[in-house]
Parts: C-alpha cells; sequence; structure tokens
C-alpha cells in the first residue's frame, strides 16, 4: 500500500486518475459560438433527437433514403462526383421541398423568408413569363 504522506500535495491518495494542468472539461464545444442551431457536437445536456439517432445509427427514415437516392441520381446523371450546393439546392426543390416556415436558425448577414406552400420549384423565366402575356 503507497505511503500517502508521499503524495504529491493537494491529490486525493485514492484517486489515481488525477490529472494536473487545464480543466479538460472545457472542449471545443464549450468554447465555440453557439446558438446557430447547426451545432453537430452535444455539449452538457443537449442530447441527438431520435432522428439524428436512427440515421447515425444506419437507420434511415424514408425522408433521408429519398434524399440521398435523389443526390445519387444528379450525380450520375450529370457525372459529377461533388454537386455545389445550388445543385442541392434544385435537387432538394425538385422532391418537391418548399421554404414554408420561419427558420429555426440564427444565422448572421441573412434575411429569413417563407414562401406559399404551392410555390413553384422554379421561378418562371422571363420567356416563360412574356409568352404567358
Amino acid at each position: 500500500m503507497p505511503d500517502p504522506s508521499k503524495q504529491p500535495q493537494g491529490q486525493d491518495p485514492n484517486d489515481s486518475r488525477r490529472i494536473s494542468g487545464p480543466d479538460r472539461r472545457k472542449t471545443v464545444v464549450d468554447q465555440r459560438h453557439n446558438g446557430t442551431g447547426l451545432e453537430r457536437r452535444r455539449g452538457p445536456g443537449r442530447r441527438r433527437s431520435d432522428f439524428m439517432k436512427a440515421a447515425e445509427e444506419g437507420e434511415m427514415t424514408q425522408e433521408q433514403f429519398l434524399f440521398i437516392k435523389a443526390i445519387d441520381a444528379y450525380k450520375r446523371v450529370n457525372e459529377v462526383p461533388f454537386p455545389s450546393w445550388t445543385e442541392v439546392l434544385e435537387v432538394i426543390r425538385k422532391l418537391g421541398y418548399r421554404k414554408t416556415v420561419e427558420s429555426c436558425l440564427q444565422l448572421d448577414a441573412v434575411e429569413d423568408w417563407k414562401e406559399p406552400a404551392d410555390a413553384p420549384a422554379f421561378p418562371p423565366s422571363e420567356e416563360e413569363i412574356d409568352e404567358a402575356a
């Protein structure tokens, strides 16, 4: 049994895990700017949603599977390994998604907006507007 008188001062003789230095509980997550709603890493008291848990464990929802298949089809048809963000948005709009509610995110220097649920996937071109007139 170790001699307690030989333990460094301030260290519990029963705690063999004691590490000196900065508090390791101060993680990168604690130092980031929180508040956008997009943080992937969970901090204290933040739990993954069931939606995220299932996806991370390999159990995709029908929505997730449809999105992945649509992106994969876009990449194959257009022979691009990495679609641009504009191309990803195009696929999302073609899947039928529209911005119909206010955002849950807090983004700097961006104005939030909404559109009707029955809005077309893409605004009509000037030629289509002229033909309709």
